[in-house]
């Protein structure tokens, strides 16, 4: 029973047990770090925080988020090409540990904070889409069903990591303990790489080699291409600091219109070349268009959740739960918790419901909930004034947020493999990331509208935004199911 071959994990070959492992703890990090990086940022240097405004704290953490899923359609062609899937996620955890223990260095400038922050981006652009290939790999071609069950339990890990995070670091941040909140987030990546490496053998080989490794010379071009870019970027900056007008804040509004612009080169350089696309692919590719608008407009509120939310947790609520205090850090783990809870339900509702509900209709739901959810803010907002209201507010804005989330975030990934052209079926589970990039970018700059209205009259107009969005993708849900080619005849099944 103690080879690889021999045990299994919930009837799942062992070497799930190792994956599930490594992703909850490198998840405990991300989400530990998560949960205190606004409130840190923002907490005056006396409280041992940078002194930054909420405005450019929340900017900075919707930057850093959008960078971390901007950063996977690079790590997964370092995988296919360079390292291969298994050291990628090892050098991956492993700069991730780095990056936690740079921000852990209890030092009043603000170098180690953003030197660690780099870190974390660079190595969870290795690790976290290569992990998730190699469970993929575990199983054999055609053995589907066992394939999406222990994707499941591979989720179940990422959830759990993400509930206990933000209790942990949150209680050992309390105090102006930022650096010993960080230091825990170092120690959870730290489990889960000798995790990794204490199970090596039960991989059993898989993501060992890169699919397509590249050759001495196509090698050498992309160090100089690689070096030339790190060049490149630390000139132009060296350059604006000269200036004297590079700051903390128009540094997140260059990267955000970066990232904006991505995506349309991206979909423009699909749809303007030839690459042999059909007709068919073409109207496939353009109503897929519409969903990633719309899935973008739902991450750029849906992922306030760790800035402006975290805020008013912060400076409006009062801590406790059932009598129990709490720390604002803690309110992070209720949309994990959710999320495991009703995973099963939205499941069972999708099964029964079949082919009756298409995916731009489940797409207009989800805009329609995380807007409801900000109607919600709006009331606590306008309750709370300049005191403070239930915890309980905030509880029924993730449940919300999570009836949202499970109808839009499992069937992204599905609708980007179906409508995705064959000569784009591997760049295009990228692309579907890109989406909550741009959400993540946008979503940070919106606390400027702070500076021209009141905190309730904020959350409606975002909430606008997305009931707006999710109304007229329910208009034209059916124009895009044809389209889309999605069961136009549901008689015929």
């Amino acid at each position: 029973m103690s080879n690889g071959g021999g045990r299994t994990f919930f009837g799942h070959p062992w070497g799930l047990a190792t994956l599930f492992s490594t992703e909850m703890w490198e998840r405990f990090s991300w989400y530990g770090l998560r949960a205190i990086l606004a409130t840190f940022m923002a907490a005056s240097p006396a409280h041992q925080g940078l002194g930054l405004s909420q405005e450019t704290a929340q900017a900075v953490v919707g930057v850093y988020g959008a960078l971390i899923y901007l950063v996977a359609l690079p790590g997964g062609w370092v995988a296919d090409r360079i390292l291969g899937a298994r050291r990628s996620v090892f050098w991956g955890g492993f700069v991730i540990m780095l990056g936690h223990i740079s921000m852990a260095i209890p030092v009043t400038t603000p170098f180690f904070v953003w030197l660690g922050l780099l870190l974390i981006i660079t190595g969870t652009g290795l690790l976290k889409p290569n992990i998730s290939v190699m469970v993929g790999r575990l199983y054999p071609e055609g053995d589907d069903g066992r394939r999406d069950s222990g994707f499941s339990l591979f989720y179940l890990g990422i959830n759990l990591g993400a509930f206990f995070a933000p209790i942990v670091v949150g209680w050992l941040a309390a105090g102006d303990r930022w650096h010993l909140g960080f230091g825990a987030a170092a120690v959870g990546m730290a489990l889960g790489l000798v995790q990794y490496v204490w199970g090596g053998k039960s991989l059993r080989g898989v993501g060992e080699r890169p699919g397509l490794r590249l050759t001495r010379r196509e090698r050498r071009r992309f160090t100089g291409i690689a070096l030339g870019a790190v060049a490149l970027v630390a000139v132009a900056l060296g350059v604006w600091a000269a200036t004297g007008t590079l700051t903390v804040d128009r540094l997140t509004v260059v990267i955000t219109v970066l990232i904006l612009i991505v995506p349309i080169v991206y979909f423009a350089y699909i749809l303007l070349g030839s690459h042999n696309l059909t007709e068919d692919e073409r109207i496939r590719m353009k109503a897929y268009i519409w969903l990633f608008v719309a899935a973008a407009v739902f991450w750029m509120i849906y992922d306030l959740a760790p800035s402006k939310l975290l805020f008013f947790a912060a400076d409006h609520t009062d801590l406790s739960l059932f009598g129990l205090p709490i720390q604002a850090a803690t309110t992070q783990s209720f949309n994990p918790l959710f999320i495991m809870i009703f995973v099963p339900v939205f499941a069972a509702l999708w099964l029964k419901l079949g082919t009756r509900v298409s995916t731009p209709q489940k797409f207009a739901f989800a805009l329609v909930m995380v807007g409801l959810s900000f109607v919600v803010m709006a009331l606590a907002a306008a309750l709370a004034g300049t005191g403070r209201v239930s915890v309980w507010w905030l509880v029924l804005v993730y449940l919300v947020q999570v009836f949202g989330e499970l109808s839009l975030s499992p069937v992204g990934l599905s609708v980007t493999t179906k409508l995705a052209p064959e000569a784009f079926k591997g760049q295009m589970l990228g692309v579907w990331f890109i989406a909550t990039s741009v959400g993540d970018a946008v979503g940070g700059q919106t606390g400027r509208l702070g500076r021209v209205l009141s905190d309730p009259a904020y959350y409606l107009v975002l909430a606008a935004m997305a009931i707006v969005a999710g109304a007229a993708l329910f208009m034209f849900a059916k124009k895009l199911r044809v389209m889309m080619a999605e069961h136009h005849d549901p008689a015929m099944r």
